[in-house]
């Protein structure tokens, strides 16, 4: 079972996946929707995307407004990127407040982003291929950075 992790803003979880090393290499779960479940995270995820960035490119804050709005599950698998989340919830008790961790394709580590939260990432490492998966379809017009 994974590792997960409330994090300093409510709704916010990093997640560490349980990794099985052999001498071909490794083995993982990228993804299973029980581990969000258990922490009353019930997503209907319809859209994954993929993003390849050099070293310095910065990427965000992004975020879609109202019921554009999407909750995000976003992993690195190559490379490392600080990863950032904001509440950008008006009303909220973390409202402005953000949270950054490493996202790191050696840790495999994942972040989930509720709705209403912004979101954005700059490339620490060479390369990053970055990827997430989205509750919600990207629209244009309700895009916001």
């Amino acid at each position: 079972m994974a590792e997960i992790k409330q994090t300093s803003l409510p709704g916010v979880l990093e997640i560490f996946p349980r990794v099985f090393p052999d001498s071909r290499g490794y083995f993982f779960e990228s993804f299973r929707q029980d581990w969000l479940d258990k922490m009353g995270v019930h997503e209907s995820w319809v859209q994954d995307n993929q993003s390849f960035s050099q070293k310095g490119t910065v990427r965000g804050i992004h975020f879609q407004q109202g019921e554009h709005a999407q909750a995000k599950l976003v992993r690195v698998i190559a490379g490392k990127v600080l990863d950032v989340a904001v509440d950008l919830r008006k009303g909220s008790s973390t409202f402005g407040q953000v949270y950054s961790t490493i996202l790191d394709a050696e840790k495999n580590n994942l972040l989930y982003i509720p709705a209403g939260f912004g979101h954005g990432f700059s490339v620490l490492s060479e390369i990053a291929v970055f990827s997430y998966k989205c509750d919600n379809f990207y629209n244009k017009e309700s895009e916001k950075g």
